[in-house]
């Protein structure tokens, strides 16, 4: 933390109070500029949500301290930009501590201007002293703080179905495959800044066409026949794309609300795309959709009371989702009460859901090689959470290191303990590795049986193949650019021997920018290992192409529309939940 020369001494004492007062957290790794708290995890929780200042309601209170219209505009804004994503839109906590009128004015204006200025260690960022905010702004955002917090509209289904469009009705599309795309190894890779997604066709290495979606794309889901390809944005807006066409094209799109990260479609056996779901930020919500055409029919609350101290939660977000191939069900992750949803789509007009108590602040996750046991990251809690699918119950909590963050986690076989699990951490540089197999090595199952160490904290993705001896573990938001820029392999064979480095963005040869370098992705043949280049919305952004095999680089894709390249899924491995 950088303190000025008359305020030090004080200053610290003060930012110590705050955090005792307003609650602390152990933290293990310290930013340069922020004691106590890494600079991997600033930047993850430092997000934007795409909620329009304008749509919220907005509520002055009389005890707070006057703020004026254009005052109250602002806040917003920076609200929304800077504070929402982890205190919540509505201010009752999230991974960050609550924020409403009641604690905030007894804390006073003065109290809040020092702890938005300097920050805490219980994980605040210093918006003052780091620059991110004038004077003028922070003393703003103390006596914003003290009103009731802007409320953004409900979203229900008369709203969804004014965005609902299908561009092409289904009995107009083709009867069968029009183009001559190898579609198991095509790839579809998240444009971020740009609005877009770019499909790339895996064995040729070119670009076939880039295609209009919305804000922020998250993720790119598969149907369960590999027709069609589900986008969804942060702006909530889910894109159908028909892979059959002669140019793959948007066929259909829905915006389900203002805020989301997950969508999936049903796998189980005869229902193969009949159904599709998504789920938002906000409103709390989940709601399923026809698989080809996106109309939605069943929209489901998850408000409701946290799994651990059963006080009430407005604002639990959505999470992952992901298709049981045990049942016809969806598993759905509600982030901030710590509940896990199976959800049975065989009659959604009587729907039946089974609730499972984990732990808060579920994210994301996959299936173990068998795909019946779900295992998912609860990252503000440190552990990951275990789902018997078959059965419908929870398997198992297992603690693990600092802010887990697997994406779908990593599948393997163990030399010593046979089938395990593994996920990478945000908040330090520890790979957890989790015994899977209850049958054949019941002692190593559901436990931590070796942990790695990588090259330092923000790693986003791990992945490998089962036709690969290596593991790849990213470390994108870490702040050391030698660290950013580059990813960490281990040998499957080898555990013990540590890392090799792969200098990836080097590779690249893009000039300047962040280069950070994200999500490793296999191709469909599992020869082939693929790396987001991810550089700034005005720089050169790249795919680079490693050999598996080799570890050598194998080809570099550059193209002016690569604009900001993040997530990439392969049709085939996400079809098959093969990670």
């Amino acid at each position: 933390m950088k303190h000025s020369t008359t305020h030090g001494a004080s200053i610290a004492a003060l930012v110590t109070a705050m955090a005792l007062a307003l609650g602390s957290v152990t933290v293990q790794a310290a930013s340069t500029e922020h004691p106590g708290t890494g600079d991997a995890e600033m930047r993850y929780k430092g997000a934007p949500v795409p909620i329009k200042p304008g749509e919220v309601q907005d509520v002055v209170s009389p005890k707070a301290p006057p703020v004026s219209e254009d005052e109250f505009a602002h806040a917003k804004q920076i609200y929304f930009e800077r504070c929402a994503g982890c205190h919540g839109v509505l201010r009752k906590g999230a991974t960050g501590k609550p924020l409403t009128p009641d604690i905030t004015q007894e804390r006073g204006t003065e109290y809040l201007k020092a702890f938005i200025a300097y920050g805490s260690p219980a994980g605040m960022p210093n918006w003052g002293t780091s620059g991110a905010l004038t004077e003028a702004e922070v003393d703003l955002m103390a006596r914003f703080l003290q009103h009731e917090p802007p409320t953004p509209p409900e979203y229900g289904l008369e709203d969804m179905k004014a965005t609902w469009k299908v561009i092409v009705p289904p009995d107009k599309r083709p009867k069968k495959q029009e183009n001559n795309l190898n579609l198991k190894n095509i790839f579809s890779v998240t444009l971020r800044d740009s609005g877009q997604i770019a499909l790339i066709d895996g064995d040729s290495k070119k670009i076939v066409d880039v295609i209009d979606t919305g804000y922020a794309v998250h993720i790119s889901r598969m149907s369960a026949s590999g027709r069609y390809l589900f986008v969804i944005g942060r702006d909530a807006q889910i894109n159908l794309i028909d892979l059959w066409m002669k140019k793959p094209a948007n066929v259909a799109v829905i915006k389900v609300g203002l805020e989301a990260r997950s969508v999936e479609t049903s796998k189980y056996k005869g229902y193969e795309d009949k159904y599709a779901i998504a789920g938002t930020y906000w409103p709390p919500q989940f709601v399923i959709m026809d698989g080809d055409t996106l109309e939605p029919k069943k929209i489901v609350s998850t408000r409701g009371m946290t799994v651990d101290t059963q006080e009430y939660h407005p604002e639990p977000r959505v999470a992952a989702i992901v298709a049981s191939h045990e049942h016809p069900e969806f598993i759905v992750n509600v982030k901030e009460t710590g509940k896990i949803l199976l959800v049975n789509y065989k009659d959604i007009d009587n729907l039946k859901m089974t609730e499972i108590g984990a732990a808060r602040f579920l994210h994301d996750g996959g299936w173990d090689v068998t795909k019946r046991y779900f295992i998912t990251a609860a990252n503000q809690s440190n552990k990951i959470a275990v789902v018997d699918s078959k059965d419908g119950e929870l398997e198992a909590l297992v603690d693990v290191g600092k802010i887990p963050h697997p994406g779908r986690g990593a599948n393997f076989v163990d030399v010593k303990y046979g089938p395990v699990w593994a996920t990478s951490d945000l908040g330090d540089e520890q790979i957890a590795v989790i015994g899977t197999d209850p049958e054949k090595h019941k002692a190593n199952a559901w436990k931590v049986v070796r942990t790695l160490k990588g090259q330092g904290g923000g790693s986003l993705f791990i992945k490998t193949h089962p036709k690969s001896t290596n593991l790849y573990v990213d470390t994108a938001l870490n702040p050391d650019e030698k660290i950013s820029q580059s990813v960490a392999v281990f040998d499957i064979k080898d555990l013990d021997k540590g890392f090799e480095v792969l200098p990836i963005a080097e590779w690249a040869d893009l000039g300047e920018g962040p280069k950070r370098v994200v999500q490793p992705e296999f191709n469909q043949p599992g020869d082939e290992v693929w790396f987001s280049v991810w550089n700034g919305k005005e720089q050169t952004s790249a795919i680079v192409v490693v050999d598996d095999k080799t570890r050598k680089l194998k080809a570099v894709i550059k193209d002016k529309r690569l604009v900001t390249p993040t997530g990439k899924f392969n049709v085939y491995n996400t079809m098959h939940d093969v990670y």
